[in-house]
């Protein structure tokens, strides 16, 4: 039997290779009629760099800064799901959008993802590998290599292009 694949997590950390990675994402939702949840996670400061912030601003202000961070990067993810969805529907309506969730969460990617994998019944998880320099052309980002550990789900792992770029219209 055939698995079917009715929820898809793209995991996104909003880089240039962002609109590649999503079109697979959004290709496969159409494909099996399957809604898509977005997620970022948002890497916390590590103590010390907490400590060197709060020495400059109060808690309750880092807090209200980290927040807002949190709130414009869903709405530029956001807008940046709508425009490739309009792209890809060569801008006719009606264009489905089958992103049905936006998750911009605090704490480490991989955790993110996984727990947020589980949390929505994830059949599938969808993410890029980045490539940082020669050493990762050989080895994976450390992001990618955990969620294929830790995850219970299937991960397809896209890998972006050398030298790809796009300007999202």
């Amino acid at each position: 039997m055939l698995p079917k694949i009715e929820t898809i997590l793209y995991a996104t950390g909003l880089g240039p290779g962002a609109p590649y990675i999503f079109r697979y994402a959004l290709a496969l939702a159409r494909q099996h009629k399957a809604k898509i949840v977005a997620v970022h996670g948002m890497e916390p400061l590590t103590t010390f760099g907490q400590s060197l912030v709060e020495q400059y601003i109060s808690h309750e202000i880092s807090e209200q800064m980290h927040s807002k961070a949190r709130e414009v990067v869903k709405m530029q993810l956001k807008e940046r799901i709508e425009k490739l969805c309009n792209t890809e529907c060569n801008h006719k309506p009606p264009c489905d959008n089958p992103v049905s969730a936006i998750h911009v969460v605090d704490g480490y990617p991989d955790q993110v993802i996984v727990n947020l994998a589980k949390e929505v019944s994830a059949d599938l998880i969808v993410m890029g590998a980045q490539s940082h320099g020669k050493v990762s052309e050989i080895v994976m980002g450390s992001t990618t290599r955990k969620v294929l550990h830790n995850a219970t789900q299937p991960v397809l792992v896209v890998r972006v292009p050398k030298g790809f770029t796009e300007e999202i219209k």
